[in-house]
C-alpha cells in the first residue's frame, strides 16, 4: 500500500486560520499566479515563491553587487545580498510580531533587490539617463521574476509576492501589510548597517549622528533594529496598517537625511565618473550592435533595443561589468 505524503500545507493552512491577524493574507487565499501550476503538496504557495527566489541565477548574483560601497577594503561591508537578508530577518521579526503572514513577507524581502543594476543606486540613475522610457530597480525586480529569470520563462510567483516587489520604494502603494513591512524593513535595514559600514569607512563617527535620532533609537545597529521594531509592532498591533510612531518616524527621517548628506552622496562621487563612464560605454556598445547581446536579451531588443540593453546592464555584478568594459574598451598586452 503506497504510503500517503504527510500533508504540511495544511497543517500550515490550519495554523495560518487560528492565529493570524484577519488583516493578514492567508497563503490559501492568494491571488495565484499568471500561469496556472500543479500545487505542491507540502509548501505553500507563498513558500514556493520564496525557495524559487532563493535558486534564481538573480538572487546569487546579488552577492557581488554594491550596496553602498564599492570594492571596499575589508570583508565585513554590506553587499546587496547581505542587504537582501537583513531586510529580509527585519521583515519576518516585525510579520511575526504583528500576526501576519511570515513567508509572504520573507518572499517579498527576499526578491525586492533582483534588478539592482551594479554600482548600486549610482548604475540606477545611470541607466534612468540613458534609457527613453527609465529605469527603477523595483520595476526591474518584478521583469526579472516575470520574464528574465529561468531564460526568459519567469519564476510566475504569486501576485501578492509581485506585487509587494513592485511597491517595496517609498513612491510604493503596498495592497498588504506584508508588503507595508518589507517596506519599512527595508529602511531600517540600509539605513542601520549603513551606519555601521560608514563608521568602519571613516565617512563618520557615532558621535557625528543626529543626537536626538540617537537618544531615540541607541547607539548601536542592534539598538536601533531592536527600538525600531518594537515601536512598530507596538504601533500597529490589531490595527489595519503598518506604521511608526510619529516621533521614531521623523527621527528615522533625520537618520535618512543624515545618511544622505554626508555618506551616500560623498561616496557615490567617488566612483560616480568610473561607473557612468563605464555603464554609458556598454550602453552605447550593444545600443550599436544588439546582435552581440547574450540570446536571452535579443528577442527583446528586436523591438525594444533600449530595455534589452537596460536588462543585460543591470543584470550584472559590478565585477562583470568591469571586466567586460575593459575586454572590449581596454587594450591588451600584445594587441596591435
Amino acid at each position: 500500500m503506497k504510503e500517503t505524503m504527510y500533508d504540511m500545507k495544511e497543517k500550515t493552512y490550519q495554523k495560518e486560520r487560528m492565529f493570524l491577524s484577519p488583516y493578514a493574507v492567508r497563503s490559501e487565499d492568494t491571488r495565484g499566479r499568471e500561469r496556472e501550476e500543479e500545487p505542491c503538496p507540502m509548501r505553500t504557495d507563498f513558500q514556493r515563491d520564496r525557495d524559487r527566489i532563493i535558486y534564481s541565477k538573480s538572487f546569487l548574483r546579488l552577492k557581488n553587487k554594491t550596496q553602498v560601497f564599492f570594492a571596499p577594503d575589508g570583508d565585513h561591508y554590506m553587499s546587496r545580498l547581505t542587504h537582501t537578508l537583513d531586510v529580509s530577518q527585519i521583515a519576518r521579526s516585525m510579520a511575526r510580531g504583528l500576526s501576519l503572514n511570515e513567508d509572504l513577507a520573507e518572499a517579498i524581502a527576499l526578491g525586492h533587490d533582483l534588478g539592482h543594476t551594479p554600482f548600486g543606486h549610482i548604475g540606477e540613475r545611470v541607466l534612468a539617463s540613458l534609457c527613453p522610457t527609465g529605469f527603477k530597480h523595483n520595476v526591474q525586480s518584478l521583469r526579472v521574476v516575470d520574464k528574465l529569470e529561468k531564460d526568459g520563462k519567469g519564476l510566475n510567483l504569486t501576485y501578492e509576492v509581485r506585487s509587494g516587489i513592485l511597491n517595496h520604494t517609498p513612491a510604493g502603494t503596498p495592497e498588504t501589510l506584508e508588503a507595508e513591512v518589507v517596506r519599512y524593513a527595508d529602511l531600517i535595514a540600509y539605513i542601520n548597517h549603513d551606519i555601521e559600514d560608514a563608521i568602519r569607512a571613516g565617512y563618520i563617527t557615532a558621535d557625528a549622528l543626529p543626537k536626538d535620532a540617537v537618544s531615540l533609537f541607541g547607539r548601536h545597529t542592534s539598538e536601533r533594529i531592536n527600538t525600531a521594531i518594537s515601536d512598530i509592532c507596538r504601533t500597529s498591533e490589531g490595527q489595519p496598517y503598518v506604521r511608526m510612531s510619529p516621533e521614531k518616524d521623523e527621527a528615522l527621517a533625520r537618520l535618512r537625511s543624515f545618511m544622505f548628506e554626508n555618506v551616500y552622496e560623498r561616496a557615490n562621487e567617488l566612483i560616480q565618473k568610473s561607473a557612468e563612464r563605464m555603464l554609458k560605454a556598454l550602453y552605447t556598445y550593444f545600443m550599436e550592435q544588439p546582435e552581440e547581446l547574450p540570446v536571452l536579451y535579443r528577442e527583446t531588443a528586436h523591438s525594444d533595443t533600449p530595455r534589452a540593453v537596460c536588462d543585460y546592464l543591470s543584470s550584472m555584478t559590478d565585477r562583470y561589468a568591469i571586466n567586460l568594459f575593459q575586454s572590449l574598451f581596454v587594450p591588451q598586452e600584445g594587441s596591435v
